[in-house]
């Protein structure tokens, strides 16, 4: 389970974050999940509960926000939205995509004390 590991990523970010701002207690994390990043929402949930104990971030509520896959098709010259890598051009049906968004996984925001 790597979400575990990218738990303890975003835990080192917050903490970093409250060292160099000086705030003592983070109410809520969000996070921004592409659709294409292979990062399953419910098992951050689960695993930043349990990492987050004893840090800054203790108690504080995950907040995720999925953004959708995007890519160029090549075929029909469009930026289309797609769920998964190799399907179809959702306005061609051609598969000559270039993915150009829904890979990242980034900190959003904080909301602190």
């Amino acid at each position: 389970m790597h979400e575990m590991a990218l738990c303890e990523g975003i835990i080192g970010i917050v903490e970093e974050e409250a060292r160099k701002r000086g705030f003592a207690k983070v109410n809520v994390v969000c996070l921004e999940i592409g659709a294409l990043s292979h990062v399953a929402p419910e098992a951050m949930k689960f695993c930043f509960e349990a990492v987050a104990a004893r840090t800054v971030a203790q108690g504080a509520k995950l907040e995720i926000v999925e953004t959708p896959g995007v890519a160029w098709c090549m075929a029909c010259s469009k930026s289309v939205e797609i769920k998964q890598r190799y399907e179809p051009c959702p306005s061609c049906g051609g598969y000559q995509l270039q993915v150009t968004g829904g890979e990242e996984m980034r900190v959003r925001e904080l909301e602190v004390d």
